[in-house]
């Protein structure tokens, strides 16, 4: 496996005068409030590690004084750490000089904000084009890749504009573009929906998981809204006063919260559009092939209790469905194998990463399970309706790390 592109170790931030004091304290397992009774000192940040991996969309999520904005600015030395390493591709940021560090600033790494931090006395094309016009790039390449972000992001006819005639959903485009025209290798993304209206706000994370597919940047993504987390992370992770609570994928948490805290948290998050099919994958209890006996296949139907299979061909790809009737008719008639005149289209497929609301009104309507295919139409596995009746009904088990 390639080296993961971040990897945070230890990372800890004190505010305040007294921060060794508080690092021991906090060594020693005090939380957050006895620490700053005793010291004065806040203690932001305590010991968090994690990695995030090439075209990983890492989401940081908790509630406001959690210590996640501290952390994101803490990932490309806006602040410095009290304690602990940042690597960006190998590279401890601590180690290096000003000079350095602005370099991997200007190349590496790129940070979308809350509230737009766009210069308003420059245009559209001008913000987009900043980091490189910092970083020294002539002006047709920043023409060219300030106008191809802009593009992406659907601005490129109002390139002319200054940010003061966009509206905010727009504006938070440019700080878009301006991270994607600058071609880092990581994007930190600090809230950057938060200030927007709901609609705008759904609009912006349709376009952020288009721009994913289609680009498959490295993203660290800091969000409150934990239904935005699960929405858009590939992983989650979780912070409390400053600390991990928990670190996983969106149905990892949801199905084995780490603590009550966690649990309660994700208790009103709709699993229907967390979980996705290939979460409630089972491997199918029977299926055939093209050109198996028919009789074969009508008596294991009759010792699995089922009155349908799936019949795939010679690439694992579904040719139908055989139903037990239109098997025992075939016998009758004095065919022996499974051809096509055995075959109905009684069955129904989705993708593994289709949301549950996207194909719940297919489960159970058939004589066999739904199919979980890939994007060459090859069988995966089952959902059967008793394992989407069970996820969306369970109750998270606390106290457990999946």
């Amino acid at each position: 496996m390639a080296p993961p592109v971040l990897r945070v170790s230890g990372l800890t931030k004190v505010f305040g005068t007294r921060e060794q004091e508080a690092l021991r304290l906090a060594g020693e397992g005090l939380g957050r409030d006895e620490i700053h009774r005793r010291t004065g000192s806040t203690l932001a940040v305590h010991d968090v590690s994690f990695t995030v991996e090439r075209g990983e969309l890492f989401v940081v999520m908790g509630l406001s004084g959690s210590g996640k904005s501290t952390l994101v600015r803490l990932l490309n030395r806006l602040i410095e750490p009290s304690a602990g390493t940042v690597e960006v591709e190998g590279r401890d940021l601590r180690a290096l000089d000003d000079a350095a560090l602005r370099t991997v600033r200007n190349e590496k790494i790129s940070m979308v904000f809350q509230h737009f931090a766009l210069l308003p006395h420059r245009t559209v094309r001008e913000n987009a084009a900043y980091a490189l016009k910092v970083r020294g790039a002539g002006a047709a390449e920043q023409r060219e890749r300030a106008d191809w972000a802009l593009e992406t992001v659907g601005l490129l006819e109002r390139a002319d504009a200054r940010p003061d005639e966009l509206s905010g959903g727009m504006r938070q485009r440019v700080g878009l573009a301006r991270a994607l025209a600058a071609d880092s290798e990581v994007l930190l993304m600090d809230e950057p929906f938060s200030a927007l209206d709901p609609l705008i706000r759904r609009d912006m994370q349709d376009l952020l998981e288009r721009l994913q597919a289609e680009l498959t940047k490295t993203i660290v993504f800091i969000t409150h809204d934990l239904n935005e987390a699960m929405r858009l992370g590939d992983r989650i992770l979780m912070l409390k006063d400053g600390r991990t609570v928990q670190l996983g994928t969106g149905p990892e948490i949801i199905s084995a919260p780490a603590d009550d805290y966690v649990a309660d948290f994700t208790s009103d998050v709709d699993r229907t559009r967390v979980l996705t099919a290939g979460d409630l994958l089972r491997e199918p209890r029977m299926t055939a092939r093209l050109g198996d006996g028919c009789g074969d296949v009508l008596r294991a139907l009759g010792a699995a209790e089922a009155n349908g299979v799936h019949v795939l061909d010679g690439d694992g790809r579904i040719a139908g469905v055989a139903r037990d009737d239109l098997l025992a008719r075939a016998l009758q008639e004095g065919r022996t194998a499974i051809g096509p005149r055995e075959l109905v289209a009684d069955h129904a497929t989705i993708a593994a990463d289709r949301p549950v609301v996207e194909f719940v009104h297919l489960v159970g309507r058939h004589v066999v399970p739904l199919g979980v295919v890939d994007t060459e139409g090859r069988l995966l596995g089952v959902v059967p309706r008793a394992a989407v009746l069970d996820a969306l009904s369970a109750v998270p088990v606390r106290g457990r790390r999946p």
